[in-house]
């Protein structure tokens, strides 16, 4: 492992890494585990934002925070949030940690053991504001394995560095990220109003303002899929309903990529319905995308079991159809409601 960097005072730059959690009973005690076995010599400390859960998360929370109490370096704190919005949860976490560099991690993300190390000297060799890397998805059943080789594949999510791995370089975006505070600060935080894309969306003013956000491929994070049809459905409908809102609030921050899924929904649309009411001619339309994602999935689920890749175009359907809708269907009154909202919540009021 490379050297650790320090301060001109000696010492590694003091990290402070916040979670949004909201009903995250199955994965909370793994993803804080992993972070406090950081292999990172430098003062830690992990703020998890509450939200009104309804399983046994807050009560994990609590055996984390009476569990590191006692050690000087690496201890836990918990922090309220009543809307259970993930960006109120990082606005709150942010504002009640205190070190110079802020880790984001979900509930159900994993580090790599070298991530927050390594993410340090990307920051200092970089001169970034914002690093971050892969999100490696990894699923525990044959459904999520499914999913998990859809969200890595370029035929599920495009040419996606941070979903399908490339070079290391700057980038639009990065997979939740490692910030210098200062930057948060300048910014404001996350804009609250964005319950979904929020991450798009702060990353887009920080290179506005000037600021790098920079992609590595050396950070890792493993993601647990969502665990059936209707969740997958749900998540890419938001994914879809909240970029078309950052798209109306930001001029020109959207691209080829991102329109490709609600024109796929479009013409299979017109494709059914002109097969069905004028010629049978129509259905190429529809027929040729189950073709392609039929083939397509043949070399995302390679190496998996045969239940497991025969879930894959399911998976990708699901995906594509689910974002293409969302962003067609996304309402004009959110954009409005968060333009009334320009102004980012600040994050050195109390």
């Amino acid at each position: 492992m490379e050297p650790q960097r320090v301060n001109s005072d000696g010492r590694l730059p003091a990290v402070s890494v916040i979670m949004p959690v909201l009903n995250e009973e199955r994965h909370l005690r793994g993803a804080v585990q992993a972070i406090l076995a950081q292999e990172y010599a430098g003062e830690m400390e992990v703020v998890i934002a509450l939200g009104p859960s309804t399983d046994r998360t807050d009560d994990i929370a609590a055996e984390l925070v009476a569990e590191t109490a006692a050690h000087p370096n690496k201890r836990v704190h918990t922090v309220p949030n009543p809307t259970g919005r993930t960006p109120a949860a990082l606005n709150a976490a942010i504002k009640a940690s205190r070190h110079p560099v802020v880790v984001r991690v979900d509930g159900h993300g994993m580090l790599s053991p070298d991530y927050i190390a390594t993410a340090v000297r990307l920051l200092e060799d970089t001169g970034a504001q914002n690093v971050g890397g892969i999100m490696h998805a990894e699923g525990e059943n044959d459904w999520e394995h499914a999913v998990a080789a859809a969200m890595t594949s370029k035929i599920g999510v495009g040419n996606a560095a941070f979903h399908t791995g490339g070079e290391a370089g700057p980038a639009e975006t990065v997979y939740l990220g490692v910030f210098r505070r200062e930057a948060l600060e300048q910014q404001g935080g996350y804009n609250e109003e964005f319950i979904r894309a929020q991450d798009w969306e702060l990353n887009f003013r920080i290179r506005e303002a000037g600021g790098l956000i920079w992609f590595s491929p050396e950070l890792k994070v493993s993601y647990r899929p969502r665990p059936s049809v209707k969740a997958l459905a749900k998540q890419y409908k938001d994914y879809g309903r909240w970029r078309h809102v950052v798209a109306r609030y930001h001029e020109g921050s959207i691209n080829l990529r991102y329109l490709a899924p609600p024109t796929a929904v479009c013409a299979i649309a017109a494709g059914v319905v002109v097969g069905a009411a004028l010629t049978p001619w129509g259905l190429v339309i529809p027929a040729g995308y189950l073709l392609a994602i039929a083939a397509g999935s043949v070399p995302a689920g390679k190496g998996l079991p045969l239940k497991a890749r025969l879930q894959v175009p399911v998976a990708l359907a699901t995906m594509h159809m689910s974002w293409g809708w969302g962003f067609l269907t996304s309402p004009k009154a959110l954009a409005k409601k968060v333009i009334a909202s320009r102004r980012p919540a600040v994050l050195s009021e109390a």
